[in-house]
């Protein structure tokens, strides 16, 4: 007996693996599957520039990844005692300049280096509702609190957000000719404009990744995550607390949807492999002292070895 309406899952001509570096930008569901893979030692980098949510900022982000060579002072602003960018989240904001950039810097190096290596971009967009800064007209991944007169709120359109990836996307496929682009539109709801609000704002990222798809055949791709959630999870107990977010049990049933058609059977083995090291280190000793206790350290030092030599090429 069904109790669900299970989706059919695309197929795709790739899989991660363990060898290729990937990044990962956009909304906190980029961030929930990229810390899985952090987890299994996959050669990930997630949201350098920090969470963002809208298609516009982080196609500006890709573009400083590209053309930019680092983040000086005059990219920065300041609103009362913080120092920040707008084209990064507030954990980048600091009290002090030279720390705020300096921040900024090591994230958007390391960044900048791994989108030239990277086999795979997963960009995940949340909403198509953006802030534009009134002094400059530009839009912002984050208002850093400063009040909302000085912004302008609207929602790109489905034309707007296929133009500005129309001539990124090339771009970035001339700076990577290898890399491959998958988009996801984020599950979590958007609620500050109620439920038809939030539906118009999904539909819009739904389209534009379509056409998007559609215009780049064979190096852009669609992972369903916002359909698994509204098909097969039609139930308030995979949401956290604000009944808007994803709890765990959600995340861990959309990565195994993840992993079934898009990580190489290779991976799969060796996340099977880690698991029971990876909950060795977890875990929590009650009392650190005592011989149980230096037993427990002697075998997880011992697994640890035997799955170094067994997978040389992973940094555990």
């Amino acid at each position: 007996m069904k109790l669900i309406t299970e989706l059919g899952l695309p197929e795709y001509p790739f899989r991660m693996d363990h060898h290729a570096p990937s990044l990962f930008m956009g909304s906190c569901f980029t961030e929930n599957i990229g810390r899985l893979l952090e987890r299994w030692k996959f050669p990930v980098n997630i949201n350098p520039f920090g969470v963002t949510y809208n298609p516009a900022s982080l196609g500006r982000q890709l573009e400083a990844l590209m053309l930019k060579e680092a983040y000086v002072a005059e990219d920065l602003n300041q609103y009362k005692d913080r120092w920040f960018s707008f084209d990064h989240y507030t954990g980048f904001s600091s009290s002090d300049q030279q720390r705020c950039l300096e921040g900024i810097n090591r994230s958007f190096l390391k960044a900048k280096k791994e989108l030239q290596q990277a086999s795979l971009l997963v960009i995940t967009w949340g909403t198509s509702w953006v802030y534009q800064y009134k002094p400059t007209g530009s839009v912002v991944c984050n208002c850093h609190k400063i009040p909302s007169g000085q912004f302008t709120r609207s929602r790109l359109s489905v034309k707007e957000i296929i133009n500005k990836y129309s001539d990124l996307l090339p771009q970035l496929f001339i700076h990577n000719p290898d890399l491959k682009i998958l988009i996801t539109v984020s599950p979590v709801r958007h609620w500050k404009d109620g439920a038809h609000g939030n539906q118009l704002s999904k539909a819009s990222l739904l389209l534009a990744s379509e056409a998007l798809e559609q215009q780049f055949p064979g190096k852009v791709f669609y992972f369903p995550s916002y359909e698994i959630t509204m098909d097969e999870l039609r139930d308030y107990r995979y949401y956290a607390d604000d009944m808007l977010h994803l709890n765990p049990l959600a995340t861990r049933y959309i990565w195994e949807k993840f992993q079934s058609v898009l990580v190489s059977g290779e991976s799969q083995q060796i996340i099977n492999d880690l698991e029971p090291l990876i909950r060795m280190e977890e875990h929590r000793a009650l009392e650190e002292n005592g011989e149980a206790h230096e037993n427990t350290l002697r075998k997880r030092d011992a697994k640890r070895l035997a799955l170094q030599e067994k997978y040389s090429f992973l940094k555990l």
